[in-house]
């Protein structure tokens, strides 16, 4: 017999595998629509590759990322204090390329990323030689800027346990132009269906080697399928950080929405080390 905690689960799995397919169909609408533009201005339209995990996470997503979940009770109508700070001045850029930038990178060294957020500094330790395409693609895009000052749109707190970022367009559908092929899923840190608490992964479709610049950071253990790539792990500093963001729940108060903490990367830095 099922017992109500893994039917609990099976049903934040379903639904969040159902918002990956309506993001999929809604970003094919898009791309569709853009094709006639195009068609009718003369020009090329270059569609964002949208990941949703997490809903990965539906790129979410989490892996994206990047979850099906009984609905909770109705949002209160007070929330925690918000724990984060003003974002720095400046605004998002918008850039889009037509492949995946070529590999820059020493896979044989080590790489860190720094996540310099609203609620902190969130450290993570990066899997060079285990996701190579992924680490060489969060090089280049750290280093164009892309991640700056952009707001982490995402934060489930029921089923799956994650805050899903990397979307310049703050909406979930939002990518580099390109993608990127899926790696390490068979990580010895994923055990029995679980993405651990610490684990940062790619945020897809849904489908194969979909993923593109959304990610999701995982700060409690998270049963989720094997399908979205983990690139790193989250320093023991950024746990707090993520266990603060979390506490101040999501907007919807059913447990997957916009984060009630203003995250915003104030700045994303790759370093060798």
């Amino acid at each position: 017999m099922v017992s109500q905690e893994q039917r609990r689960r099976q049903l934040a799995r379903e639904k969040f595998l159902r918002q990956q397919q309506r993001r999929t169909s809604a970003r094919r609408k898009t791309r569709m629509r853009n094709s006639v533009i195009a068609s009718v201005l003369g020009v090329i339209v270059i569609a964002g590759v949208g990941l949703y995990t997490t809903g990965a996470f539906k790129n979410d997503d989490k892996a994206n990322a990047s979850s099906e979940t009984t609905p909770s009770a109705a949002p209160s109508a007070s929330k925690a204090p918000d724990p984060c700070e003003k974002a720095a001045a400046g605004s998002v850029k918008k850039m889009s390329w037509k492949k995946e930038p070529a590999m820059t990178i020493d896979t044989s060294a080590k790489y860190t990323m720094t996540l310099s957020t609203t609620c902190g500094d969130i450290g993570i330790a990066m899997k060079t030689s285990a996701a190579p395409h992924t680490v060489n693609s969060f090089d280049f895009l750290a280093s164009k800027g892309y991640f700056d000052h952009t707001k982490c749109h995402r934060l489930t707190t029921n089923g799956i346990y994650v805050l899903q970022c990397g979307d310049p367009t703050g909406t979930g559908s939002g990518g580099p132009g390109y993608t990127i092929p899926d790696e390490n899923l068979k990580d010895k840190s994923l055990k029995g269906g679980v993405y651990p608490a610490g684990t940062i992964a790619m945020a897809n479709t849904g489908q194969k080697h979909t993923g593109g610049s959304q990610f999701f950071l995982v700060y409690q253990d998270s049963q989720l399928p094997p399908s979205y790539t983990p690139f790193g792990t989250v320093d023991a500093a950024g746990m707090k950080i993520l266990k603060k963001i979390a506490a101040a729940g999501e907007n919807t108060g059913q447990g997957d929405g916009a984060p009630n903490a203003t995250v915003v990367i104030n700045k994303a830095t790759v370093t060798k080390s």
